[in-house]
């Protein structure tokens, strides 16, 4: 089952990349119909010659008939008649589709009648084998015998096992760049929507900076009047956090362990804002176990933020826990705060938990595991990442 889906994946990779406009100009297609209808011509040819023991030229005049009766049907049906079906309704289309079976019979059975009626005027005639006298029996008939509903009938599995291989080819053809537009406009969509969400990510970044340097210049400021020796380890982990968020972070990806040191250095800074009774617990990964691993920057931050923001509520045991783990490949995330009665579901996270939704779907599509546990006193997030590349 991995391997189907991964040769899936591999063969829809493929359709997406190929530029089926770039490729399929007016030149290319008229090389592309003509190696084509060329191969038939060629199998024909030497089936009438090995199979019936026909001559040359007999062999070259029925391979041109066959091959000329098939060129007009196939280009009648996919080029004048089938887009003139699809422009109504599914049913309207089933039932047209239903009445050009035996119209289009009809047609393959009129032009090899005109071919052999030329034929015969002509003088050509099949003198020795299986198909022997074959143009004049043809040219002989009439018209309505030509087409009457027997000869259509007996003929028509003739006729589809002849033409079903371009037919099927053409369809696949179709099918194939009909998916690849829709991929490319599937991947649009979501390139826009992640330039989307980025940028909204900008401008929650614009709009917490501000906010969060405020409150660690305070902090700052009240450990400098008690010439407190924190002071320029809080100003190194500022001068960190600062930089990660307005400059490192701009990349799709980053190293899994400046992310892990940002984080760090924000819980750092946070911790200082309270005092000693509040339960603040927090578990990271070594520096060897995040090695080798990328991760989209601030992927976790809201719920980081959010946590400090709407957490830590209470006026006894106030909790804050903070797990990230790597386990194999798998980016393993777990936070989980006290929680303030009064406030709603509505009120929690906005914009910045639906931002961080989008962004795990854009950017780890299948590849990750979000849970989001919402008591009367608590919220908890699991978050699972593969980041294998």
């Amino acid at each position: 089952m991995h391997n189907k889906r991964v040769f899936s994946s591999y063969f829809t990779d493929k359709i997406a990349e190929f530029d089926f406009e770039k490729f399929y100009i007016k030149r290319n297609r008229m090389l592309l119909h003509g190696l084509m209808w060329m191969a038939f011509a060629m199998l024909l040819f030497l089936s009438y010659r090995l199979a019936y023991q026909l001559t040359f030229f007999n062999s070259f005049i029925l391979t041109l008939r066959m091959t000329m009766v098939n060129m007009v049907v196939f280009y009648l049906f996919f080029y004048v008649a089938l887009p003139g079906i699809f422009k109504g309704s599914v049913g309207i289309a089933v039932l047209l589709l239903t009445i050009a079976f035996p119209v289009f019979v009809m047609i393959w059975l009129l032009v090899t009648y005109a071919f052999s009626i030329a034929y015969h005027a002509m003088g050509f005639e099949i003198l020795t084998g299986e198909l022997k006298g074959a143009i004049q029996g043809s040219a002989s008939q009439t018209l309505l015998e030509a087409i009457s509903p027997g000869r259509m009938v007996s003929q028509a599995i003739i006729i589809i096992s002849i033409l079903a291989p371009f037919f099927f080819v053409k369809i696949l053809f179709d099918l194939s760049r009909l998916y690849n537009k829709t991929l490319n406009i599937q991947k649009q969509k979501a390139t826009l929507e992640i330039q989307n969400i980025n940028i909204e990510k900008d401008f929650l970044k614009a709009q917490l900076n501000p906010h969060f340097l405020f409150n660690t210049l305070n902090n700052l400021y009240s450990l400098s009047l008690k010439k407190d020796d924190l002071v320029p380890e809080v100003i190194l982990n500022l001068s960190d956090t600062m930089s990660y968020t307005l400059y490192e972070s701009n990349t799709e990806k980053v190293p899994l362990s400046k992310e892990m040191e940002f984080i760090k250095n924000y819980l750092e800074l946070e911790k200082m804002r309270y005092t000693g009774d509040k339960n603040i617990q927090f578990e990271f990964p070594s520096n060897s176990a995040c090695a080798g691993f990328y991760i989209a920057p601030l992927l976790t931050f809201t719920f980081i933020e959010n946590a400090f923001k709407y957490g830590l509520k209470s006026k006894i045991g106030a909790l804050f826990r903070l797990s990230i783990k790597m386990e194999k490949r798998c980016f393993c995330f777990e936070i989980e705060n006290d929680f303030d009665p009064s406030l709603t579901k509505g009120d929690f996270g906005g914009i910045g938990l639906e931002n961080a939704k989008k962004r795990l779907q854009l950017l780890y599509p299948n590849k990750h595991e979000l849970q989001i546990q919402h008591t009367a006193n608590s919220f908890k997030v699991s978050l699972q990442i593969d980041l294998a590349n």
